[in-house]
């Protein structure tokens, strides 16, 4: 009997899984997951991997096998301990992951393995997308509108094979590969996701029918329900960017169809990005920002990780991230912002803030969005773009319906100064009840001085260039 290992790692699903389909067509299947012993994932990433490893398993009818360690040690062995003849897997395209899957695929077929690797990740990999003289794209406008479009089209997804199971022991209990933390704060935070393929699917469909009309410009208002929160399922491969292109392509034409579709496109540009920038986690993509002065701030980094900074939008943000394992994006852009412009705290240490409470958390993402509004980035948002946190609540938010239900303590503020209670009369604000300093922290920054003092450091950065 002809048998075939499959690695599964961020293609958590059987449907439109490329590298499944090859490897269940060649013979009995035995799915594999190996934790890698030196696995970056964040605490919310792994609560949410333990989740949707179990999840797999269930459809994989309690068939996949879990282990931890070096996976360049445990798939030979496995190979030879039930004489497979094909390994597969899905591609990765960070420089740690290109460098172990070539190492890995020479080991594998010296031992006479067929070995196959698949996108199930991208619409577009990176090595298809260039200009004309074969360089990368640094703009996401004519990545997006001349690179991607001059390139093959996303493929059709492809049904879940069917798959005869491999009978097979010794794999570690997922229990044992101890993801869910201790003690336990997943159930609250996850009480409003459902980890793994079904849920994926169930939120496509959900944001379809409810969310994608209006999605052009209700994609801006926190309160309102017009983003996917596909962002988890993708990063964990739950569900592939085909299957989401299809489905949305398949919808009436629309300018909330086709700006979704070009938020898809994004997602393909932090992975290009990626691919030809593999230090873009921790190097400055504009070397210029090498001269930056930030500041040494840990009292104010910890205000802004717990969302006590005394600004309203920015601290319903960060809560919603600690309460939910997710933040609206525009939010992300204001409290990104506040942090490295308005406080000068160094881009890197949001990054790993994120990367350790988001469910999103994703390699290519979180720091090209990062060094996006730094500026430090590709297509980066311009230096002076300092967003107002003041006026992007009281545009996004005009009611206060997101600040009041994330910074409760403001709720019986009026709307009009619910934004920025430092304003308020003292009249309104012994109205409510409400004594600034006591129930809710005085600012931490100076918004038009912080902004001004932003402003000198990139100076700072421009002569230090020239």
């Amino acid at each position: 009997m002809n048998i075939a290992i499959h690695w599964f790692r961020r293609d958590l699903r059987l449907s439109d899984n490329p590298a499944l389909t090859y490897a269940a067509k060649r013979g009995a299947l035995l799915p594999v997951f190996i934790l890698e012993k030196d696995d970056p994932a964040g605490g919310a990433t792994r609560a949410w991997l333990h989740r949707s490893l179990a999840a797999l398993n269930a459809s994989l009818n309690d068939g996949l096998h879990v282990y931890a360690g070096n996976p360049a040690d445990i798939l030979p062995r496995l190979a030879a301990e039930h004489s497979a003849q094909t390994v597969t897997w899905t591609r990765r395209y960070d420089a740690l992951g290109i460098a172990r899957d070539t190492a890995l695929k020479s080991a594998l077929r010296r031992l006479g393995l067929d070995v196959h690797s698949a996108n199930g990740a991208l619409l577009w990999e990176p090595m298809d997308v260039n200009k004309a003289d074969g360089t990368p794209y640094r703009v996401f406008s004519p990545f997006f509108r001349k690179g991607c479009a001059a390139a093959a089209p996303p493929r059709a997804p492809l049904v879940a094979p069917t798959i005869t199971l491999l009978e097979a022991t010794n794999a570690t209990s997922l229990d044992a590969l101890a993801l869910r933390p201790t003690p336990a704060w997943d159930d609250d935070v996850l009480a409003d996701w459902t980890p793994g393929e079904d849920g994926a699917r169930d939120r496509l469909e959900t944001f379809l029918d409810e969310g994608l009309n209006g999605y052009k410009a209700g994609r801006d208002i926190p309160s309102e329900p017009h983003v996917s929160r596909l962002s988890p399922h993708l990063a964990f491969g739950e569900i592939s960017p085909n299957t989401v292109w299809s489905a949305a392509k398949a919808q009436p034409a629309s300018s909330d169809r086709d700006h979704f579709l070009s938020e898809l496109g994004w997602r393909e540009f932090s992975y290009n990005l990626l691919f030809h920038n593999p230090d873009m986690g921790w190097q400055n993509l504009n070397r210029k920002f090498d001269a930056f002065p930030w500041r040494d701030a840990p009292d104010l980094l910890q205000a802004w990780q717990a969302g006590q900074t005394g600004i309203p939008i920015v601290d319903a943000g960060m809560r919603e991230l600690w309460q939910t394992g997710y933040m609206h994006n525009r939010v992300r852009m204001i409290v990104a912002s506040f942090l490295v412009k308005n406080l000068r705290v160094h881009w890197h240490h949001g990054l790993a803030w994120f990367h350790d409470t988001l469910f999103d958390a994703d390699p290519a993402n979180n720091p090209a969005s990062w060094q996006w509004v730094a500026g430090s980035g590709a297509d980066a948002a311009p230096y002076f773009r300092i967003f107002n946190p003041v006026t992007q609540s009281t545009k996004f938010d005009p009611n206060g319906d997101y600040l009041r239900r994330y910074v409760p303590e403001l709720s019986r503020l009026p709307d009009k100064h619910i934004h920025a209670p430092w304003d308020a009369p003292s009249e309104v604000l012994r109205a409510a009840g409400f004594v600034l300093g006591m129930d809710y922290p005085k600012p931490i920054a100076d918004l038009r001085e912080s902004r001004q003092s932003a402003l000198a450091a990139y100076d700072h950065v421009k002569a230090s260039a020239s």
